[in-house]
């Protein structure tokens, strides 16, 4: 297991997780040790998450960097005064995006630009991100609209986020290098000291990247694995007839044969060891969710009816998107299980246990 800096930490514990740092973390336009050689930035970002971890490892030449945040004034003001200050004139040897979502790798293409630096992803979180900064117009797709009434939002809802047009992606990225050097599940990179083994999971992002040093005790999660919060495992448009829910199963066993003990760092929340214990509590959190779906199915429901079920909080259209596309991977993975069946009316999808 890997151990803290020689510091005055004083660790806490919260539902069989133990957080070594305390409530200790970098503040904005800092960075803060966490083992030899590896240093996490934390950057502020907008929504309900608040900020994402970004994680500098020592390299031959300078740092190799773990997601950059999102592409906004203050990420990139924070990332200046980091440059300006305890890592000034240190250069950015490579930049590795977890996975393609925008708090990830946001400001991958700016970073790899001011430091000619590559940038290193799996092949389906690459294209996707490609895709959907390619994918850019002035109104939403008809396909878009249908799902969503689909799902059973109001007119009002539509009419909403309708009004956002259809190039959110792109205006939180900068522009993506036009290469990338791949990683596979099993390949290792070699950053200074230390060979990091990735690991893919899959079911929050197609094909999400996790970085497992075996001789230090430590595992960079991305999303895969946060501590206090489930990431969110959503069924969209691009392939409506996937289960996400299924793979993001999966994926937790593959995680569970990963030693126990691994010093854990996350995309958000704190780092932590417990690895198993929060493993175990995702898979049956998720679980429990679909056996109370499945009584809850019991008469006709569309997906908007079942967030009560599934969420603990009221859900407005800040977050209507999200919710939708997490009730339709559970709705989903019960059809797959042989529990539900789904009909349509009038373009809306109506699910009831079978």
């Amino acid at each position: 297991m890997a151990t803290a800096p020689d510091t005055d930490f004083a660790p806490t514990s919260h539902k069989g997780l133990t957080y070594p740092f305390g409530g200790a973390e970098p503040a904005s336009g800092e960075t803060m040790q966490v083992a030899p050689g590896i240093d996490w930035v934390r950057l502020h970002i907008p929504g309900p998450l608040r900020h994402v971890n970004c994680w500098l490892l020592t390299d031959t030449d300078g740092k190799a960097l773990v997601d950059t945040g999102m592409n906004t004034a203050a990420a990139r003001d924070a990332w200046k005064a980091i440059f300006n200050g305890p890592k000034a004139n240190t250069p950015i040897t490579k930049v590795i995006g977890t996975h393609f979502h925008p708090d990830h790798i946001g400001l991958a293409g700016w970073m790899c630009d001011h430091h000619a630096a590559p940038l290193i992803m799996t092949r389906a979180e690459w294209l996707t991100a490609r895709m959907l900064a390619a994918d850019a117009r002035d109104s939403v797709p008809h396909e878009m609209l249908a799902f969503w009434r689909g799902a059973g939002w109001a007119p009002e809802q539509i009419d909403h986020a309708t009004a956002k047009g259809w190039a959110g992606f792109r205006k939180i990225i900068t522009p993506l290098p036009l290469s990338y050097t791949r990683i596979e599940d099993g390949d290792t990179l070699t950053i200074g000291t230390r060979d990091w083994r990735i690991v893919t999971g899959s079911g929050h992002s197609p094909e999400h990247a996790c970085l497992y040093d075996e001789a230090g005790g430590i595992l960079i999660a991305g999303d895969q694995v946060l501590p206090r919060i489930s990431p969110n495992v959503s069924l969209g448009i691009t392939e409506p007839g996937a289960d996400p829910l299924g793979e993001w199963f999966a994926s937790i066993a593959k995680l569970k044969t990963l030693p126990a003990d691994l010093l854990v760092l996350p995309g958000h929340g704190d780092p932590f060891t417990g690895l198993h214990t929060r493993l175990d509590a995702m898979d049956r959190e998720h679980r429990e969710r679909l056996d109370e779906l499945a009584v809850f199915l019991a008469e006709p429901r569309r997906a908007v009816d079942c967030f009560g079920r599934l969420f603990r909080r009221a859900i407005g259209q800040d977050v209507l998107g999200m919710a939708t596309g997490e009730a339709l991977a559970h709705l989903r993975r019960l059809e797959v299980e042989g529990r539900t069946t789904r009909d349509t009316q009038d373009g809306v999808w109506w699910w009831r246990a079978a």
